[in-house]
């Protein structure tokens, strides 16, 4: 019952009830990754192209997208991660979550979130000004 109430009344929990009729409709399961997101695929776009979309494990946040599903989804490969043909990058990076807005977001010394302090500032910088 709760899992019905929050796709009804709020967007960001994994999906809508909207979303999930248009999945079991249209879409075809093409794999998981390591977070539980679950990525689909099924009729055609504006621009002619298949469609993909991703259900969310928990929160809908785009930035939970790892750098191999992230390529598939917009169309940047053809080929999706648990294919036997998918190849990583080798600058690819593992994923990190965006922690902005969280306790554990960074926060530069000197932050009002903070109680540490800027340094004192040595009186080296010159600033710069137009036309010297």
């Amino acid at each position: 019952m709760k899992t019905f109430l929050t796709q009804f009344f709020t967007w960001w929990n994994s999906q809508t009830l909207g979303t999930r009729f248009h999945t079991w409709r249209h879409g075809s399961k093409v794999g998981q990754d390591a977070t539980g997101n679950v990525y689909y695929e099924g009729g055609v776009d504006s621009e002619g192209r298949t469609r993909r979309w991703v259900i969310y494990a928990n929160y809908s946040e785009a930035s939970a997208i790892p750098p191999g599903w992230h390529g598939w989804i917009h169309h940047r490969v053809d080929v999706a991660p648990p294919s036997d043909d998918y190849r990583p990058r080798e600058w690819e990076k593992a994923h990190e979550p965006n922690l902005t807005g969280t306790p554990a977001a960074y926060r530069p010394k000197g932050s009002v979130l903070t109680n540490q302090h800027r340094p004192q500032v040595t009186g080296d910088y010159d600033a710069w000004t137009p036309g010297s």
